[in-house]
């Protein structure tokens, strides 16, 4: 509660304790003031307030306001969600930790802090539509705070396995090599490499291939850039090689590179080569054009060979006709030299730190429910909380190194501070052990400078009907593969 907090009456006696080193006698007792360990969110939230986070969410939401006067608002649960995962909660059942932190709920403005059942049952209404009712605006209005790159962003397609235990709609097995034979669901999603940014994101039957699906995905991704913000290449391993994908990216004139799957006949092809440029005394490049079986034309393949050493651990396939050798091999329609199209797919790498950054510092796997969409508009949230970080550092720390959200969470968000009163004013004062006013002062005005980047127009296509297959085939028809 947000009211002046006053002495408890049956405050209990204080009681001694040794220091564990020294000696030292200590008295344990208690203080009447709201103690919060993460005052340092406090910039955060000032710059949600900025970007006008509350308006675009309310605006969104596709639910009727609750009706009773003891309900709490739907934009509150939903940002008691997002709060708890910028602290580290893992499970909806560790939202229960911010609920006696009225400190931060001052922060935040929030009369009660929902629990953990509140935040489930918020999920568990959403449906198919809800989803793309709810979801699709607020990414184009966070995609919209998004400072352009003339010369456009990498796209990174990947996947990712989340590890189910129990008998959640759309969890199958399939895919698993942690723990083979378990079911599990399998996430697709698109990163802005240079962003970082998440641009899109579906949850999809554990059983699902890589590739399923990613036609309608990508147009739908598509549809979510704001006019005149550009995809300069789209990177993606071999779980992409398909036919159907490479002649979409090709219909659209976007530039790709996708490692090659390697069948015997492109081994065949890369053993064949018989000019390589040698780029030093390990690695040696080479091309080849090929049609493979069920292509529709013949396309460009670029192949890396770097010799096996005892001294690294060399990355590629080694093929048993050429011994001594391993190859990275990718399809690409780009036009400029082996070496470049190597390098280029190289910053790829940072699509596996991305993914490992969701699971493993804001927990994208944990908040499972039995229903598939509600498991999916939880998912949704996680990469939206991801993206938020992300605009949030652009603002708060410009031109400095990117922070991982869990070193954000540490270096910046864990600060004590106590909510007190300043006449009728309450004020929260962070402790100047943990950085105080000099720490986080300058991060909480570079938030409240933000200035929107130049207004884009969003592009006038809308996703097909599509959406609507893609996502039966996410849940039920990939169930049924």
């Amino acid at each position: 509660m947000l009211n002046n907090p006053t002495a408890d009456p049956h405050q209990t006696t204080p009681t001694k304790i040794t220091a564990l080193f020294g000696g030292a006698k200590l008295v344990l007792d208690e203080t009447p003031k709201a103690i919060t360990p993460f005052g340092g969110l406090a910039s955060f939230l000032a710059f949600l307030g900025r970007i006008g986070y509350v308006e675009q969410l309310e605006a969104a939401l596709p639910f009727p306001a609750p009706t009773s006067n003891n309900a709490i608002p739907l934009a509150h649960t939903f940002s008691a969600f997002l709060t708890a995962v910028v602290v580290g909660a893992r499970r909806f059942a560790h939202t229960q930790w911010l609920r006696a932190d009225h400190a931060l709920h001052a922060l935040l403005g929030l009369e009660r802090f929902p629990g953990d059942d509140t935040i489930r049952n918020f999920f568990l209404r959403f449906s198919q539509a809800h989803v793309e009712a709810f979801w699709r605006p607020l990414w184009k209005w966070s995609l919209g705070q998004l400072a352009q790159r003339g010369e456009g962003f990498h796209l990174d397609l990947d996947s990712t396995v989340f590890q189910r235990s129990g008998g959640q709609e759309g969890a199958a097995k399939g895919y698993n090599p942690r723990r083979p034979g378990r079911k599990s669901h399998h996430p697709l999603l698109a990163v802005l490499a240079e962003a970082p940014f998440i641009l899109h994101g579906w949850l999809r039957s554990g059983n699902t291939a890589a590739a399923r699906g990613a036609v309608p995905f990508l147009q739908e991704a598509l549809c979510l850039l704001p006019e005149g913000m550009g995809i300069c290449c789209v990177r993606a391993d071999s779980g992409f090689f398909e036919e159907a994908l490479l002649g979409f990216l090709e219909e659209r004139s976007l530039a790709y590179i996708v490692v090659a799957r390697l069948t015997s006949r492109l081994k065949g092809q890369c053993a064949g080569i018989q000019e390589w440029t040698q780029l030093d005394e390990h690695y040696a490049a080479g091309e080849f054009t090929a049609q493979l079986q069920g292509w529709a034309k013949a396309r460009r393949f670029v192949v890396v060979r770097e010799r096996v050493r005892e001294s690294k651990e060399a990355v590629g396939r080694q093929l048993i006709d050429v011994p001594g050798y391993t190859f990275r091999v990718w399809v690409t329609n780009r036009t400029d030299g082996p070496m470049e199209v190597w390098r280029a797919y190289n910053g790829r790498a940072c699509v596996e730190q991305r993914i490992e950054e969701l699971k493993a510092e804001l927990a994208a796997a944990g908040f499972c429910l039995q229903s598939f969409w509600a498991t999916e508009a939880a998912f949704l949230g996680v990469l939206f909380t991801f993206n938020l970080l992300s605009l949030y550092q652009q603002a708060s720390r410009p031109g400095q190194t990117y922070l991982q959200p869990g070193t954000l969470r540490t270096a910046v968000f864990l600060a004590g501070a106590a909510l007190g009163w300043a006449g009728k004013n309450m004020v929260v004062r962070l402790s100047a052990a943990w950085g105080g006013l000099r720490k986080h002062k300058p991060l909480v005005e570079s938030a409240l400078r933000w200035v929107k980047p130049a207004s884009p127009k969003w592009a006038p296509t809308e996703v097909p009907l599509a959406n609507s297959a893609a996502g039966g085939f996410r849940k039920t028809n990939a169930a049924s593969q």
